[in-house]
């Protein structure tokens, strides 16, 4: 009997809304129409301004010996110079008199010996490189005409939320001009390790996004860029619904600079930070410097007579803002810096042994190879951390031993590498006070000049004391 009932009554319903069916279809052909004509506009307004780039570039090959009896060389191969082609595309940003500007990665047109820019009505021009940086994986090129081309208009990315409706705009596979639809499904992201730079973050679309959208377009419902088309996570090359594009806010200033200067100028702070919330790298490091659960950037290491160094920061410090930019981890940290100009001052909150302090540093620039210091300015030059069981286990430390471990040198050229320190040293005292955990180590390390330390250390069972001066 209660199946019946439940059996008329899902008769019921249904009838009930096949009766409204002609109501809601007329209600939803309207809507459906209003999405479909936007999309349209949109479409219509952001693809003459997405460009196909065509890049040639020069490749040396091994070769081997071809053993054909007309071979006039010496018989053992060698390298050939080979052409390559490549495909990306690109996003005209700006025009000046007859310079019309693309933006692109840098990916796409690294190492390019020729480059094309290819319209949607077909036109082609020569392009070349303006500027480019490998570090945001950014880049502008230049085409010369006095004919008309459509600008893209920029928006703010930093209005995104997730849910948002964007539009992918680009040359995947070389089908020009592709368009496709989907959401911001993520913001904030960060590139794959040991590929894209730690200088921007990502904006991530379940888009369909290919080999040759990089450099293209991602824009908004008002047909604005808000982010440009970079890579893909797949693990079949093509897409899955995981594309990253990087936000158009961490590219306008880069546009900017490359015309001015040919290059993008990065601020420089002159310290070596980590994420101690990690507490599989970093064990108990945030509980002993009190700051577990607050988000932030911790200070390793500091470069001698850096901008950090003259501002009065020092390892063991907690940083915590630049400015009114709340910091939530190391990454963010470097890209917050990097933005800020040479020679401008900004504030720096930090937290040093459980007490807020602010301090003011003047930004320094940083090279272009990231060289910005050398190892022997680096103080004091190695990471330690706390002796937790697994530690004390790899490292055969006895269970009656308290201290603080050096777990890694930063590079053979730092103070602590020439004092002769080793991973695995176990540090007990500093300056004559007993180390029994990471503030403990930070407090004694920074007394006095913060610039000359005595280090009593356990090695193999063995009581040394290493001096080290920077």
């Amino acid at each position: 009997m209660i199946q019946k009932n439940r059996i008329l009554a899902a008769t019921a319903a249904i009838a009930f809304f096949v009766g409204a069916s002609v109501i809601v279809s007329a209600q939803a052909s309207t809507s459906l129409g209003s999405i479909q004509a936007s999309l349209r506009d949109i479409s219509q307004k952001i693809r003459p301004a997405v460009v196909e780039i065509n890049v040639t570039e020069i490749v040396q090959q091994q070769v081997p010996q071809s053993g054909f009896p007309f071979d006039f060389g010496n018989g053992q191969g060698g390298p050939r110079s080979f052409r390559q082609s490549g495909l990306g595309s690109g996003i005209i940003v700006k025009r000046s008199g007859d310079t019309v500007y693309v933006l692109t990665n840098n990916h796409v047109v690294d190492n390019a010996s020729d480059i094309s820019v290819r319209l949607t009505d077909q036109r082609v021009f020569k392009a070349t490189v303006v500027g480019a940086d490998p570090r945001k994986d950014v880049a502008l090129v230049s085409f010369t005409t006095r004919e008309n081309v459509a600008i893209a208009e920029l928006g703010d990315s930093s209005s995104l939320q997730v849910g948002d409706l964007v539009l992918a705009v680009g040359n995947p596979l070389g089908f020009e001009s592709t368009v496709t639809m989907g959401m911001v499904s993520a913001l904030g992201r960060r590139g794959p390790a040991g590929g894209a730079s730690s200088y921007t973050d990502y904006i991530q679309t379940d888009a369909a996004i290919n080999q040759g959208n990089s450099g293209g377009a991602l824009v908004n419902i008002d047909g604005q860029v808000i982010g440009m088309n970079t890579w893909i996570a797949a693990p079949s090359g093509g897409s899955v619904g995981l594309g990253f594009a990087i936000p158009i806010n961490n590219a306008k200033s880069a546009i900017t600079q490359f015309i001015a200067k040919g290059r993008v100028q990065y601020g420089w702070l002159g310290a070596v930070i980590g994420d101690i919330q990690d507490t599989s790298t970093y064990p108990q490091l945030a509980r002993d410097m009190k700051v577990e659960g607050t988000k932030g950037a911790f200070v390793l290491d500091l470069y001698k007579g850096s901008p950090a160094d003259r501002a009065g920061l020092k390892p063991g410090d907690y940083v915590t803002a630049v400015g009114s930019t709340p910091i939530t981890d190391a990454n963010q940290l470097t890209q917050v810096i990097g933005s800020l100009e040479a020679g401008k001052t900004s504030s720096l909150t930090v937290i040093r042994f459980a007490e807020q302090k602010n301090l003011s540093v003047t930004i320094g620039e940083r090279d272009d190879k990231d060289q910005v210091a050398q190892g022997k300015n680096l103080w004091p030059g190695m990471t330690v951390v706390n002796i937790n069981d697994q530690i004390r286990q790899e490292a055969s430390i006895p269970g009656n031993l308290r201290g603080v471990v050096v777990g890694s040198l930063v590079n053979q050229d730092t103070p602590a590498a020439i004092a002769g320190f080793r991973p695995g040293d176990v540090i007990t005292a500093v300056n004559g006070k007993s180390v029994r955990n990471m503030m403990d180590f930070y407090r004694a390390l920074n007394e006095g000049s913060g610039r000359n330390a005595a280090f009593q250390i356990v090695r193999d069972g063995t009581e040394v004391t290493i001096g080290l001066q920077a």
